[in-house]
């Protein structure tokens, strides 16, 4: 006979509650790359259901200590930030274990940190490859592998990646992203497939084209590379890939994310979910 899923207390004998969508009661999360942009929205996402968050990223220590401290208040959760640098391995297995000596657990990581760079292949410089694949593609090893065991101990984990419509297409002039973003969408099959039986998933989420910092970025430098104007790359470059001639918002993928990391989302496993207008269903 059907029985529907236990929304209680967690009182029945030797059973966690269920956790349906929006519940992030009690929850700890890392997001990489969250002082910004999509990191930023999905931390407030996690942070306005009453999940514990753990904030990265680059930027004035003084604006991000506000944006911790308002997430805080508003939310009554608790809020901290590890200055881990992306491109060092052990600085970032230091933010996963930060969160669980501070904050007393870890359930969900976020892999979102990325930088881009355009740049044709012969003239695309060495130091900006090592760069785009350390931060975009080392660093969400380093922090899954140091996770993997906390959550393993937990009998419960998420992992999400932020991967991109160009961890599934190309585009010209951004060799060293699209290389990371593939790479991503591999890794994230690899950890799914391992972690199966262990009550822990392990997906990507590929957005389209986000309006955040670094895309207004990718504009310049589209315009600089391609010899047009900010106005045309915008139109013709960015939102020409996306069918619905707008970009995706933060909201969406927030959508999109609390499912994956409710347990309605536990049979998502090694998946690379698309958030890209009909980008790549073309």
């Amino acid at each position: 006979m059907f029985q529907w899923p236990k929304r209680g207390d967690g009182s029945d004998a030797g059973q966690a509650p269920f956790r349906d969508i929006g519940d992030l009661k009690g929850q700890v999360a890392v997001i990489s790359g969250s002082t910004s942009g999509i990191g930023l929205a999905l931390a407030r996402s996690v942070a306005a259901r009453g999940g514990d968050v753990v904030l990265n990223g680059l930027g004035d220590p003084s604006e991000i200590e506000r944006t911790r401290s308002e997430m805080e208040a508003a939310c009554g959760v608790r809020v901290r930030y590890h200055g881990a640098d992306m491109r060092k391995g052990e600085e970032v297995a230091d933010m996963v274990a930060f969160a669980r000596h501070d904050l007393g657990r870890l359930d969900i990581l976020v892999n979102n940190a990325g930088v881009q760079h355009v740049e044709a292949v012969e003239k695309f410089p060495s130091d900006k490859w090592e760069q785009i694949i350390a931060i975009n593609l080392s660093s969400t090893f380093y922090a899954t592998r140091a996770a993997i065991p906390i959550m393993k101990a937990q009998g419960r984990g998420r992992i999400v990646n932020i991967a991109s419509a160009h961890g599934l297409v190309a585009s010209p002039f951004k060799s060293a992203y699209v290389a990371a973003k593939h790479g991503v969408l591999g890794f994230t099959k690899t950890v799914a497939l391992e972690l199966a039986q262990d009550n822990i998933t392990c997906n990507a989420i590929c957005p389209g084209f986000v309006e955040t910092p670094i895309v207004e970025k990718q504009i310049a430098d589209q315009a600089r590379t391609r010899g047009m104007s900010k106005e045309a790359v915008l139109k013709d470059i960015i939102l020409g890939s996306q069918p619905t001639k707008r970009f995706v918002t933060t909201d969406e993928l927030a959508g999109l994310f609390l499912y994956l990391v409710s347990d309605l989302g536990a049979s998502a496993n090694g998946a690379s979910f698309s958030i890209d207008g009909g980008w790549t269903a073309q």
